[in-house]
């Protein structure tokens, strides 16, 4: 009993101690906890996003003379600027799992010691990353089905980024942990900054703005590096001072690997589910562009654009996950479901009014990055964003309810969904739609295809969405993740 009384006052006392804890538990109504979390999640993934969007803004204004091949390789970098943080997957998800239950039991100590290994494992994958990007990258590339001038482009763009992996992983795994604690206020100010630093930096030095020198293309992934190098060290320096109940510290960076073996326990199936996706998306694109630089480019910007629905998906899914595991570490299985239930349907709501946008004005939004009317790519474009818009709801109920199995420690069912999807429908049917004939590799046969170019592997993309956002649904009201024990 004493010892009892000992542990939690100890917890008390920890938990004073620190600037300011963000529990869900505590509150009467899921509403505010929900809007707490989402507002500067979203507001995050939107800034995120707005990296992203000034690359390809510069890259269709500034350098025009180089026809579809600066689009073609923005549209390979936007995939290698959504891959690098994923690599760091696994320990994310861990990481916002474990300490989310912590926080739920009151358990700050326990949380901000997850949060320390979490950090030493990221420093660890970060330099073996990095090594392997410093002698792959070139190959990688070129596996992705870029040619010639395009290809030199990627090149030079790959060659800057590369080295700022670490401070990407900074910002991943901080955020993560921080989430979990209840915190997505520190993420969201963090990416406000990178926003301004890449959009300042990478315009200054495309048009040698004020005192920097005009350097032409290599300015963009300066900018945007040097954006993700100081969103990085903001967020560390946040976590060294004590947010959230976490606090970085050299004595807790010591290798715990019963604390590692849990993390990567809950992580791996999720940075499994992760990795797959990369790899299948990765086939994905090296199919189109496969198909010329003109698709590559169509492609990359309809991607960009259809982010914006993703936008409030990721936020929506971050407060579910944080929810349902604090909830379910309160032993509040009800609130969960019910909180989850809440993310979902205000989620859907503004994600199908994103889908009506990209019906009715995808044409417009293509002609703010491309700058030309005329341009054949932002003809294309509108016509992709008219078939991914009617897979809107699906996306909203695919990420928001694998957010809620993640963030209660259900990692395995959505990993399952993830194979089965790509590897069993998008990539199979895109090969199916896409081209005039293909090889199957096992069979060695050469198969007649509908020959519908990129549009054909867009349809294939919906079809794939959809029945993984139907499958995703049934393990949700099936009920199994309120059981699974961390």
């Amino acid at each position: 009993m004493m010892a009892a009384n000992c542990s939690n006052l100890c917890q008390q006392t920890y938990k004073s101690s620190v600037v300011k804890t963000f529990s869900v538990v505590d509150s009467p109504s899921n509403v505010r906890p929900m809007l707490r979390l989402v507002l500067p999640a979203l507001a995050e993934e939107f800034l995120v996003l707005m990296v992203t969007w000034t690359d390809w803004w510069l890259a269709g204004h500034y350098f025009q003379h180089a026809g579809d091949a600066t689009k073609a390789a923005m549209g390979l970098m936007g995939y290698v600027m959504w891959l690098i943080p994923s690599l760091f997957a696994a320990i994310a998800i861990g990481a916002t799992a474990i300490i989310a239950r912590s926080v739920g039991r009151g358990e700050f100590t326990s949380a901000s010691r997850t949060a320390n290994q979490a950090y030493l494992l990221g420093i660890f994958l970060a330099s073996i990353f990095t090594i392997f990007a410093m002698f792959g990258g070139h190959k990688f590339i070129e596996l992705m089905q870029l040619r010639d001038d395009a290809a030199d482009y990627a090149n030079e763009y790959f060659d800057i980024i590369l080295w700022f992996i670490p401070f990407v992983m900074c910002t991943q795994v901080g955020a993560a942990c921080l989430r979990g604690a209840g915190d997505t206020l520190t993420g969201s100010l963090a990416k406000s900054i990178v926003v301004f630093v890449n959009i300042l930096v990478s315009t200054s030095l495309v048009t040698g703005w004020g005192p920097f020198p005009a350097i032409g293309w290599k300015g963009i992934a300066i900018g945007t590096a040097t954006g993700h190098a100081i969103g990085g060290l903001i967020v560390v320096s946040v976590l060294i001072f004590g947010r959230a109940g976490l606090q970085l510290k050299l004595s807790q960076m010591v290798p715990d690997f019963k604390a590692i073996w849990k993390l990567m326990r809950i992580g791996l199936p999720g940075g499994f589910d992760f990795g797959t996706l990369l790899f299948s998306q990765l086939i994905f694109l090296a199919m189109i562009n496969s198909l010329g630089k003109a698709s590559a480019a169509a492609h990359g910007l309809a991607v960009q654009i259809e982010a914006c629905c993703f936008l409030p998906g990721a936020a929506f899914q971050v407060a579910a996950a944080t929810m349902a595991g604090q909830f379910l570490g309160a032993k509040l299985p009800h609130r969960a479901t019910r909180s989850a239930q809440l993310c979902l349907g205000a989620g859907l709501i503004i994600m199908t009014t994103a889908g009506l946008l990209f019906y009715f004005f995808g044409f417009w939004f293509a002609l703010f990055f491309t700058g030309d009317i005329n341009d054949p790519t932002t003809a294309r474009v509108a016509d992709l964003l008219k078939i991914v818009a009617i897979a809107t709801p699906s996306i909203g109920f695919l990420m928001i309810l694998s957010g809620t199995l993640r963030g209660a420690g259900d990692t395995v069912w959505p990993f399952f969904f993830t194979a089965i999807g790509f590897f069993v429908i998008r990539i199979p049917l895109a090969a199916l739609f896409a081209f005039e004939t293909f090889e199957v590799p096992i069979l060695e046969t050469t198969v007649s295809g509908m020959g519908w170019g990129i549009e054909g592997a867009w349809y294939a993309m919906v079809i794939d969405l959809l029945i993984r956002s139907i499958m995703v649904t049934w393990r949700f009201l099936q009920g199994g993740w309120k059981r699974i024990k961390i």
